[in-house]
């Protein structure tokens, strides 16, 4: 059985409305009131586990907020290992005004983590059990630029794969360490990362190709939004288009594409199917209004579309 750990550091309570129109100042009455435990690493766990695989999930979690994660988690019938801290969990919304169809969503930045709750995390992470830890999300504040990159110090020397999904310093600091088997930027973070504008896909794919030429990692997938996503690996790179779809919501496409890449590739099958896995989760993903996420069916009925050249 396929078994992965996930590391969350900065997880939400998501909650998803629907409104008729937004206004300033009134009151809105919403619909459709729904809430899923979300964060990096806890969303890639959710979709694993609705493929079929087995994942532990290390997070953060504290304060008055703190209890309603962990029942969350619960319901989702997650494996959890909780790291408990004094600040609250936050609490991130996701409005649907149907007037529009636009989604409108708000993210805190989270608590503050103080060095013994972090201490605490990487020394229960140095006993994780599994063949691939994700460490997926933003830094909390409190938590240092490089702890990624301690986290991947750990785990890397006991054969375990780990697979870096992050954002600004977490995810510059973390490939620094190298040790990391594969990294999924979007193309803004890659931009931010590099300093550069990018433009086209030749440029997305140096840049790429760059981080697996300085060791920093084996496997490069780029997520470029509507226009597809681009995978670099020593072999060189691939791009592949997106597939056509009436997009309902972003939320959690990039974890869905992550998760079902890992999913794959924990499976046995080799990088470039995977990644073809990958972008049919992140479709289904956005076909899925609010917090949802991906459905089994739906990557899989997609994955058939997803076609290498």
């Amino acid at each position: 059985m396929m078994n992965i750990a996930t590391l969350t550091l900065n997880p939400t309570i998501d909650v998803a409305y629907e409104v008729d129109r937004m206004f300033h100042t009134h009151k809105m009455r919403t619909r459709k009131e729904h809430y899923d435990p979300g964060g990096g690493g806890i969303n890639v766990a959710r979709v694993f586990v609705r493929l079929g695989g087995n994942a532990r999930c290390y997070y953060l979690s504290g304060g008055a907020t703190g209890p309603a994660l962990d029942g969350l988690l619960d319901l989702h019938q997650l494996v959890r290992e909780r790291i408990a801290i004094k600040g609250h969990t936050r609490v991130s919304t996701a409005v649907l005004e149907l007037e529009s169809g636009k989604e409108y969503r708000f993210v805190p930045p989270g608590p503050a983590v103080a060095p013994e709750e972090w201490q605490e995390c990487l020394d229960r992470l140095a006993a994780a059990n599994c063949d691939y830890l994700v460490v997926s999300g933003s830094l909390p504040p409190g938590v240092p630029d490089d702890f990624y990159a301690r986290v991947a110090a750990i785990a890397a020397p006991r054969g375990i794969r780990v697979v870096l999904d992050s954002s600004g310093t977490g995810l510059r600091e973390g490939l620094a360490g190298g040790n990391v088997f594969l990294v999924k930027p979007s193309i803004g973070e890659l931009r931010q990362l590099t300093g550069e504008k990018l433009e086209g896909i030749e440029a997305v794919a140096a840049a790429a190709m760059d981080i697996v030429g300085k060791g920093q990692a084996e496997l490069v997938a780029v997520t470029l939004g509507h226009e597809g996503a681009l995978l670099a690996r020593k072999a060189g790179t691939l791009f592949l288009p997106a597939l056509a779809i009436e997009a309902k919501s972003a939320v959690g496409a990039g974890d869905s594409f992550l998760s079902a890449m890992v999913f794959a590739l924990a499976s046995g099958r080799d990088e470039v199917e995977a990644f073809r896995f990958g972008i049919a989760a992140g479709a289904a993903a956005v076909l899925t209004a609010g917090t949802d996420l991906c459905q089994p069916d739906d990557i899989r009925r997609l994955y058939a579309h997803v076609v290498a050249a």
